[in-house]
């Protein structure tokens, strides 16, 4: 069992916890202000020994940066190019600042909200907020997996903030139609976009053996993100290797393409040969056919839910439009369109009532019941 002692110092007494661990080794902790606080460590002590959750506390003085880069090592190798910049940036701009040199046995889940409301305070937005604070607990999740802490003391925070919906631009086929006229020689990439889904950067890796014509498919297994001027070539979002339908007017566009380049061209190239690069914000070639053609303000990332909306008004079911943007769940396709499901209630409640309204409804409606006489 725990013994506790006094000791003086020049601050006054003090209380110092002797107890044995689980391998049976002395150890002690000192500094306790009253013996209430020692007993209480000693309890807690025995506790945790009896449910083999003791850990010692020499393995909680390493610091959040030695952690780190074990765990940014690991996520460079397992997320995306683009993933791993953003947690990367997170770490170095807003982590390791508040956090790098505390040790990981004196986090406290107070201080992670204060930091947290810090950063909101400091103009920091909801998606930046939630990414470093999701660096911060990833990193001490990794030293409870290596039982340097008996639990996470930064999860359980009550004041994360909630991203914002950014409402979805949809365009018509006839907007889409001006779009692509304007766009100039990049009216396949525009029409490729409306009508198949696929994000920018699959669309900018696709080789010429990746359009089967005879099929009517495209084979959609890589993603080019830009970094800067360079691009960094991956597996897709999913991870997994999508076949996306193509109507024909399109591929009748992508066989012009196409004619006479080898297999391993890229279909929609850059100006040198390489990737083609997004185009710029302000004054780039997409701004400029959307300003000509009238419509209103998209991105080429709306494109792609103007082919889901542009689906969904074909009747396409909600499974093969997920399986074609390559959501991992009919559900993910749902609720990121939730509003362009909204006018098929309306169909629903017409289509029930043509069918059976006649079976369920009498011709003569009943008479209401008579009052109880008073």
């Amino acid at each position: 069992m725990a013994t506790i002692e006094s000791y003086e110092t020049a601050a006054g007494k003090r209380y110092m916890v002797r107890f044995r661990t689980p391998d049976r080794t002395q150890s002690k902790k000192r500094g306790f202000r009253t013996k209430r606080e020692a007993e209480s460590f000693a309890a807690t002590v025995e506790v945790e020994k009896m449910r083999g959750e003791y850990v010692p506390p020499s393995l909680g003085r390493i610091t959040i940066e030695e952690l780190a880069v074990d765990w940014l090592a690991r996520k460079q190798a397992d997320v995306a190019p683009s993933n791993y910049r953003t947690l990367e940036s997170g770490w170095r701009t807003h982590v390791q600042p508040r956090w790098g040199k505390v040790r990981i046995a004196d986090v406290e889940l107070s201080r992670v909200e204060q930091w947290i409301a810090q950063m909101q305070r400091n103009g920091s937005g909801a998606t930046t907020v939630i990414r470093c604070y999701g660096v911060l607990a990833g990193i001490l999740d990794d030293a409870v997996k290596s039982r340097r802490l008996a639990t996470n003391p930064a999860r359980g925070v009550e004041n994360l903030p909630r991203k914002t919906t950014k409402r979805h631009v949809y365009l018509s086929a006839d907007d889409v139609g001006r779009l692509a006229r304007e766009a100039g020689k990049h009216r396949p990439l525009v029409l490729t976009l409306a009508y198949t889904g696929i994000r920018w950067g699959e669309a900018v890796a696709l080789r010429v053996r990746d359009v089967e014509f005879r099929r009517r498919r495209l084979t959609v297994h890589d993603n080019a993100v830009q970094l800067g001027v360079d691009h960094a070539v991956g597996r897709t979002k999913s991870r997994r290797t999508r076949s996306v339908p193509v109507p024909g007017f399109v591929l009748d566009e992508l066989a012009v393409l196409c004619e006479d380049r080898s297999p391993d061209d890229l279909v929609f190239p850059g100006p040198n040969g390489g990737y083609l690069p997004r185009p710029k914000s302000n004054g780039g070639w997409f701004v400029g056919a959307v300003k000509r053609s009238g419509v209103q303000r998209v991105t080429p990332h709306d494109l792609r839910h103007t082919a889901a909306s542009l689906s969904i008004s074909a009747g396409v079911n909600v499974l093969a439009l997920a399986r074609m943007l390559g959501h991992n769940s009919a559900k993910v396709t749902l609720d990121t369109y939730a509003d362009l499901f909204d006018s098929d209630l309306d169909v629903v409640a017409e289509t029930l009532h043509t069918r059976y309204a006649q079976a369920s409804v009498p011709n003569v409606c009943p008479k209401p019941a008579l009052e109880p006489a008073h």
